[in-house]
């Protein structure tokens, strides 16, 4: 399937999803590539009549950290935070945060700067957070809370990112098959980490129209508000609800139980964050920002119909529900995340009768 570029999609194993997951189960077929979609004539108007390919893939990274000794930096005269950074090889985020500096970040001449010693990756052109993080055997989640990365999770071309310690320090000697066991991928690496880098003084590029494909590598403007009303995606019976279900297993959203085919539809208004089936146990999975830290899931879909970069209104068909993934009947996986968080959709869904 060369529209996925499958070289990347390795062996990927997910831990602590769903309810859906069956214990032990990290085998995966993806779905077939994305043919014309088949729906009902009363829906087919406003469906795309061709599913877009999926935009989203991680380049591949190649290692290249640099090791930082920990140590103090006396600030001269012309100093910049970004210049401190470059001539100590440390990022300069966490300069700042080890020493309290907050936005302008103002230094003055005879200051003594705490540098955090460790492996960091400069980031280049075009790189995301999850390509980085996999070429290390690393987690992307670590990589996030190490260098206090914030919404909306935008890598600078020249950044540095410190590993973490628990990476192996020659990830190079490493076969693939190692470095796919030592990444795991989840919903919130692609909602912090698949954005490629920006290189100084390049705006981010707007949402396109729904039916426009994005260029790859573009990096997508975020919504900027959202009321935080929600809409059902399909109309089924819940067949698994939100919360732990005993076992060490937790349903991160709800399981809807619909026919093969059903539409998906936007449960609110946003921005295709992405668009494919890199992590297994969601099959084909559609991720939407709606802006200000909401997040809504679509997992177990048979066809896609968006691409990641697409604006979307609450109601639009993005895809067809199926059986992808790791369920046994056709369903729907919903979630509705805030701030990074999985939330209970029923608290934000219209309730039924």
């Amino acid at each position: 399937m060369g529209s996925y570029m499958r070289h990347i999609a390795i062996l990927i194993s997910v831990l602590g999803a769903t309810a859906c997951i069956p214990p032990g189960h990290n085998d995966y077929a993806p779905p077939p590539v994305l043919p014309q979609l088949r729906t009902d004539p009363a829906v087919l108007g406003s469906v795309p009549e061709q599913a877009p390919v999926s935009t989203w893939q991680a380049a591949p990274v190649t290692p290249r950290s640099r090791f930082v000794e920990s140590g103090t930096y006396i600030v001269q005269p012309g100093d910049t935070l970004r210049g401190i950074a470059n001539k100590t090889g440390a990022g300069s985020q966490i300069i700042a945060s080890a020493n309290g500096l907050v936005d302008p970040y103002v230094i003055q001449p005879g200051q003594r700067l705490k540098i955090i010693g460790g492996r960091y990756h400069s980031v280049a052109s075009g790189e995301t957070g999850i390509a980085i993080a996999r070429a290390y055997g690393a987690s992307w989640g670590e990589v996030v809370a190490l260098n206090a990365l914030d919404e909306p999770y935008i890598l600078r071309v020249g950044q540095k990112l410190l590993l973490p310690a628990s990476a192996p320090s020659d990830p190079a000697s490493l076969t693939i098959e190692q470095r796919a066991a030592a990444f795991n991928l989840d919903i919130d690496d692609i909602v912090t980490g698949s954005q490629p880098a920006l290189a100084d003084g390049v705006a981010v590029k707007e949402p396109s129209d729904w039916r426009k494909a994005i260029t790859p590598n573009a990096t997508i403007a975020s919504p900027a508000n959202f009321s935080g009303r929600f809409q059902w995606p399909v109309d089924g019976t819940v067949l698994s609800s939100f919360g732990s279900k005993g076992g060490g297993k937790v349903n991160d959203g709800l399981n809807i139980g619909v026919p093969t085919g059903t539409p998906i539809r936007a449960s609110a208004d946003g921005v295709v964050a992405y668009s494919g089936d890199e992590i297994g146990v969601f099959g084909g999975l559609i991720l939407i920002n709606h802006g200000s830290g909401w997040v809504t899931a679509y997992g177990h879909a048979d066809k896609l119909s968006v691409t990641r970069g697409q604006k979307v209104k609450a109601g639009d068909i993005i895809g067809l529900a199926g059986e992808s993934g790791y369920v046994q009947e056709p369903q729907l996986h919903f979630e509705i995340r805030k701030d990074r968080k999985p939330v209970d959709p029923n608290i934000h869904l219209p309730k039924r009768g």
